[in-house]
């Protein structure tokens, strides 16, 4: 005897509504569909389930004995689908994704947007900080996954491992109605007013030290002030600011001149622990961020000169 979950369900349904059509409307079957599973259940079981009349279905005795059996069936299918769900993060479960300031408002939110469409119920936790926290919170166990910034070669706290996932230039950017050059030198940019960082950021440790290797002193308008603030001074037209390219996604108020001589690079990685695996979440999320940056470097994207994906 083979009895299949969809007999199950259509038995149930009809059992539940009294009637064939309305039980064939309700599961988005044809009627003579359902008609053939009942059939089928009852050949296999050797008895009839339902009294069929004009005016609908009725259980029999072994209708009425089968019924708590088979809603039992069908909620340990559900239960079982449930759990496997859950276990491969799909429908259940978190992810805790660590990612600097820079990266929070412009790659993270991308990512996070794909994979929250997609992904609905998984609960999404970010921790925004410097690359040298997010190492240590993920060494600790605080988070899944981390987006941290390099120049160089980078190091891995114990426990950990990065990849590398694209390199991208720093950019000068400006009021949009500003007259600035498409090319800024590092000199000519010294003399510019600035609306510089607070010094607990990376990029303002970047920054400062090619200013300093270089014998320059900048001219600093505001001082000490984060992400979003400095974002905001600039398109007010309070100075300039030295951020990555990617920050200048969908911002209409700043307009961007490349930095040279010298240039200013860092590298974007993806770091993970390597002493235990991921959860099913946590791969999916990796996989989103991979995606993520795969569309952002295509070739002929708007930043295709500035950004540039790190072989895998």
């Amino acid at each position: 005897m083979t009895v299949k979950l969809d007999q199950l369900r259509s038995f149930e349904a009809v059992a539940r509504v009294g009637h064939f059509t309305r039980a064939a409307e309700e599961l988005y079957l044809a009627q003579p569909s359902l008609s053939r599973q009942i059939a089928a259940l009852e050949t296999d079981l050797g008895t009839e389930l339902f009294h069929r009349g004009p005016s609908g279905a009725a259980l029999t005795d072994a209708g009425e004995l089968l019924l708590p059996l088979a809603r039992r069936m069908l909620g340990d299918a559900r239960t079982a689908r449930e759990q496997m769900d859950e276990l491969a993060g799909l429908h259940r479960g978190r992810v805790r994704l660590g990612a600097p300031p820079t990266l929070c408002v412009s790659l993270v939110a991308d990512v996070l947007a794909a994979f929250r469409a997609a992904h609905p119920s998984v609960a999404l936790h970010v921790m925004e900080a410097g690359s040298r926290v997010l190492m240590d919170a993920l060494s600790e166990g605080a988070l899944d996954l981390a987006l941290v910034v390099t120049r160089g070669e980078g190091a891995a706290a114990p426990g950990a491992e990065l990849i590398p996932l694209l390199s991208e230039e720093l950019v000068v950017v400006s009021a949009s109605a500003s007259q600035a050059a498409e090319e800024i030198t590092l000199q000519e940019l010294a003399q510019i007013p600035q609306v510089a960082f607070n010094r607990s950021y990376d990029l303002r440790v970047a920054t400062d030290a090619a200013f300093s290797a270089n014998g320059l002193e900048p001219v600093i308008a505001v001082e000490g002030a984060e992400m979003d603030a400095v974002l905001r001074f600039v398109e007010r037209g309070l100075g300039v600011a030295v951020v990555p390219a990617m920050v200048v996604i969908d911002r209409p108020g700043l307009r961007s001149a490349r930095l040279v001589k010298p240039s200013l690079t860092r590298t974007v990685n993806l770091a993970r622990r390597n002493d235990v695996g991921p959860s099913a979440a946590a791969a999916a999320m990796q996989q989103f961020v991979f995606r993520a940056v795969d569309r952002l470097t295509a070739p002929g994207t708007d930043l295709a000169q500035l950004v540039t994906a790190v072989p895998r």
